[in-house]
């Protein structure tokens, strides 16, 4: 990894990614002459009637798998031939392969004869998407790409006759702490940054591009913040301080920002959640415990329930487990705790211990689905992780800075890598296979206040510093290399001390 650090801000340009579209292979056009797709015929087989076969086949049921069929048209056009080598960034000379562009570097488990060959594609995308859980690997689907399709797929996947139904994808918590990110609905990147005299935001002009000057939108001032999506796919923002918390929304997916609005009083943390049904569940802590307040419908919320205790004064990260259960994570100088659904969209178990104090925790989840969790303290960077649907390592030692501030993304692959930061210096360790173990820390840059990562809807991470001159980016250029450390937009944004 290329770790040179600078404080001159800097920009790259990187490429858009490009499809070539080739004819559609013998086999595929032989079964639409023929008529032999389910549920087509002659006049009326298409591409996509031969995306919703096999990926029925596959297993995908309805909703999931009308996603799947417009994620492939997205990628491919529902052509089993397709072959695309030009703008991989992050895999530079790899090829993305038949109806669901299976890249060959970061699945080199799936041969070309697989990868063009529609149903055992499909069976290949089947099991990297989770069953339809997790789109995560697909930047058209990150861009938003496969939402002009879905029209197609739907029509494609009813002339199946019974496609049954299926999971929806899962939508995984997004870091909280002074500095959030997350991606609008159109595949843009949002940031906001918490300074003490309020909140400041920044946002992407294009899809993987470059970056508005910050602006101060008010709020709480010196607040910790979380960000969430709305199941209509507006971004919500959550803001808390010592004495109120606030929250303010886009008024449409990818749109205007309404004003900010009181949410509660005030407390140590916040962290936001989505359920499995789209509904937003929020977390607070304050001196005397954990308190959760959720959506009843759109736009309308419970009052403040307590959650049973938790820590007082804890920090606040939440996950998701592989079904869709959503788990809250609490630390603070003397005890770490969680809790977690006892159903999907359901009610909560009681607080259990899940190890001792520490400083800081990032939560972040597998390939596989499985959780993991990293937390920082005096002798550094540990991490626990799910070895099962219920059950977990104990706590491993991973090195890095002491008491650190700390946080986690997964890379295009699904590989996760975690990042700290101190006033000494800023770290990174990253999976050295999916689902595996990790190398050693590397330096990422010098010491800092915060940081936390984000992904580009191509895949790319982008990682957000702050100190007390203000708040910088580091952003990948590829699969193994990084831009210097720059000013979003040659602007400082708030120092976050």
């Amino acid at each position: 990894m290329n770790t040179q650090t600078s404080s001159r801000p800097g920009t790259v340009s990187l490429p858009r990614r490009a499809l070539r579209r080739v004819g559609l292979s013998a086999l595929a056009s032989a079964m639409v002459a023929a008529g032999l797709l389910v549920g087509a015929s002659p006049a009326q087989a298409a591409p996509s009637d031969l995306c919703a076969q096999v990926g029925h086949q596959a297993g995908w049921r309805g909703g999931a798998l009308e996603i799947a069929v417009a994620v492939a048209l997205a990628e491919s056009g529902c052509n089993p031939s397709v072959s695309n080598s030009t703008g991989n960034v992050d895999a530079p000379g790899s090829t993305d392969r038949g109806l669901w562009q299976i890249n060959n570097y970061f699945h080199p488990d799936v041969s070309d004869a697989c990868a063009y060959d529609a149903q055992c594609n499909a069976n290949a995308a089947h099991r990297i998407s989770s069953g339809g859980r997790n789109w995560q690997p697909w930047s058209t689907y990150n861009r938003g790409l496969h939402l002009r399709h879905m029209d197609e797929a739907r029509a494609a996947v009813a002339r199946l006759g019974n496609p049954g139904t299926g999971p929806a994808p899962l939508v995984y918590p997004a870091e909280s702490g002074r500095v959030v990110s997350a991606r609008s609905a159109d595949g843009r990147l949002e940031v906001f940054a918490a300074g003490a005299g309020g909140v400041w935001h920044a946002w992407q002009t294009s899809v993987n591009g470059g970056w508005s000057a910050w602006e101060p939108v008010s709020g709480p001032a010196g607040a910790e913040l979380a960000i969430g999506k709305n199941a209509d796919g507006r971004l919500e923002v959550f803001a808390i301080n010592g004495e109120v918390l606030q929250h303010r929304y886009q008024r449409s997916a990818s749109g205007g920002w309404s004003g900010w609005e009181a949410f509660g009083s005030g407390g140590r943390d916040v962290a936001v959640g989505s359920n499995a049904d789209g509904r937003l569940e929020v977390f607070a802590s304050g001196p005397v415990g954990v308190f959760h307040k959720y959506q009843t419908g759109a736009a309308s919320w419970s009052g403040w329930e307590a959650t049973g205790g938790g820590p007082a004064g804890g920090r606040l990260e939440m996950g998701k487990a592989a079904d869709g259960r959503l788990e809250v994570f609490a630390l603070n100088g003397e005890v770490f705790q969680h809790q977690y659904q006892t159903a999907v969209n359901g009610g909560w178990s009681a607080w259990e211990s899940f190890g001792g104090g520490g400083h800081d925790l990032t939560v972040d989840h597998n390939a596989d689905g499985r959780l993991e969790v990293f937390a920082s303290g005096p002798v550094g960077v540990f991490h626990k992780y799910q070895t099962g649907a219920a059950s977990w390592s104990g706590w491993e030692a991973t090195g890095g800075p002491a008491d650190a501030e700390v946080s986690s993304e997964r890379t295009a692959d699904g590989r996760v890598e975690v990042y700290a930061i101190n006033d000494d210096v800023a770290m990174h360790a990253w999976q050295t296979g999916v689902n595996g173990r990790y190398g050693a820390w590397e330096e990422f840059g010098g010491g800092g206040s915060e940081i936390t990562a984000t992904t580009n809807a191509d895949g790319r991470i982008e990682v957000f510093g702050t100190s007390h001159a203000g708040v910088y980016h580091k952003w990948q250029t590829g699969f193994s290399t990084w831009s210097d450390w720059a000013w979003v937009n040659d602007t400082s944004g708030p120092a976050v001390n």
